[in-house]
């Protein structure tokens, strides 16, 4: 008998994501009644706004929802992101030119598969979000990692860019505010390199799924509004996730020149068809409605960060980059690294991320799941009182 054809190989090369496997841990251990605080999740614990539910619930009794709808999104829905980006993001598109998706990751997966070819570079800034090189290799591109440690706040330059360029560069990915590090460039350098991408005709994936989540005055300005001739060889790629404790949802977008998006529709047609009819007129709700609930989301996130960052500053060891967006903090660790805590030393972050989930009962996410090892992500998107007593168990444990 012949043996069976094996499994996809490309998909067998490709690992689970480092952060929901963590979380997926986390809550399993809580399931069977240990006490963990995790901080793995870039998860709001907050409720939907109940006008963004309602919305949803009014979209339930009629009857036109429960049918299949243009599989590049709802007309109503792809205006509201036009009109979004171009308050946002300072592009004006045609509602032609969106498409909305599953959720951010599908549209992440789809932006790489619109622009890449075998063999394709990909310069992917790290740290990065642990999806961005897997869904590279998906659609046959080689990930070219460009590390920019905490003495540059975790922000590239174009001298690293230009050092990482090869023949065969046709990507650059690009994230402000960052997750895993909460980084935000300036419009300078963000200018720098969209001008840089602009010269060498490279396309650019801006993930501006964070950019509403920004503190102490700053602005996270779109790469094609810094450099508005740019738009012709950039995808933004977004969603109403976080912005509006809507990670359930599950609709996100992609925006971009209308060849691109042609391509990209294609391939949701095969892929998906439509997102969920429901979501969608909540996520248009949101978009078009006050904004008054996610203000309130911001500030509370903006309250934990200051709290995060002067608790985990007291533990000698950790280095505390000023987070100035999203809802992360990237403490560089690797003065806590071949030191004995309880018995045990570490001697990278993911086995310092195994030590403080056993002895503090805290979890948080390795640096390698992000890049170089040396590094822990803490996600400040849970409860303050559990944010607090995670943090004073790290104290204790490393006292």
């Amino acid at each position: 008998m012949t043996s069976r054809a094996p499994l996809s190989r490309k998909l067998s090369a490709i690992a689970e994501s480092a952060t929901l496997k963590v979380d997926a841990k986390a809550k399993a251990l809580q399931a069977a009644g240990r006490p963990v605080i995790s901080y793995a999740a870039g998860e709001p614990d907050f409720a939907t706004p109940s006008f963004i539910v309602d919305a949803a619930a009014k979209a339930l009794q009629d009857p036109k929802n429960y049918r299949y709808t243009p599989a590049a999104g709802l007309p109503v829905l792809r205006e509201a992101i036009a009109a979004k980006t171009l308050r946002d993001s300072g592009l004006e598109v045609a509602p032609s030119q969106v498409i909305v998706t599953n959720g951010g990751k599908q549209s992440v997966y789809q932006a790489f598969q619109t622009v890449v070819n075998p063999g394709d570079e990909v310069l992917l800034p790290a740290p990065y979000w642990t999806t961005y090189p897997e869904a590279i290799a998906l659609a046959d591109g080689t990930p070219v990692e460009v590390f920019a440690g905490a003495d540059q706040d975790y922000k590239v330059t174009v001298a690293q860019l230009e050092a990482a360029r090869t023949d065969k560069t046709t990507v650059l990915v690009f994230v402000s505010p960052s997750n895993p590090t909460g980084s935000v460039y300036t419009p300078e350098e963000t200018a720098e390199i969209g001008r840089w991408a602009l010269e060498h005709g490279i396309w650019v994936i801006t993930d501006e799924i964070y950019q509403n989540l920004t503190y102490e005055g700053v602005k996270a300005v779109s790469i094609v509004e810094a450099v508005p001739v740019l738009a012709g060889q950039t995808i933004l790629v977004n969603g109403v996730a976080k912005t509006y404790a809507m990670t359930g949802w599950r609709v996100g977008w992609m925006v971009g020149p209308a060849d691109a998006m042609k391509l990209a529709g294609n391939l949701q047609s095969h892929l998906s068809s439509n997102v969920n009819n429901v979501a969608q007129l909540a996520a248009a709700a949101a978009l078009n409605g006050p904004q008054d609930e996610a203000e309130q989301f911001r500030l509370a996130f903006d309250r934990r960060r200051q709290l995060i960052v002067s608790e985990l500053s007291k533990i000698d060891g950790v280095e505390v980059p000023n987070p100035l967006g999203a809802f992360y903090v990237y403490p560089d660790v690797q003065g806590l690294l071949n030191r004995t805590w309880g018995g045990v030393t570490p001697t990278t972050s993911l086995e310092l991320a195994d030590l403080i989930l056993e002895q503090a009962e805290v979890a948080v996410v390795p640096g390698e799941a992000f890049g170089p090892s040396g590094y822990l992500r803490l996600s400040y998107a849970l409860g303050d009182d559990q944010l607090l007593e995670g943090i004073q168990r790290l104290q204790r444990l490393f006292a």
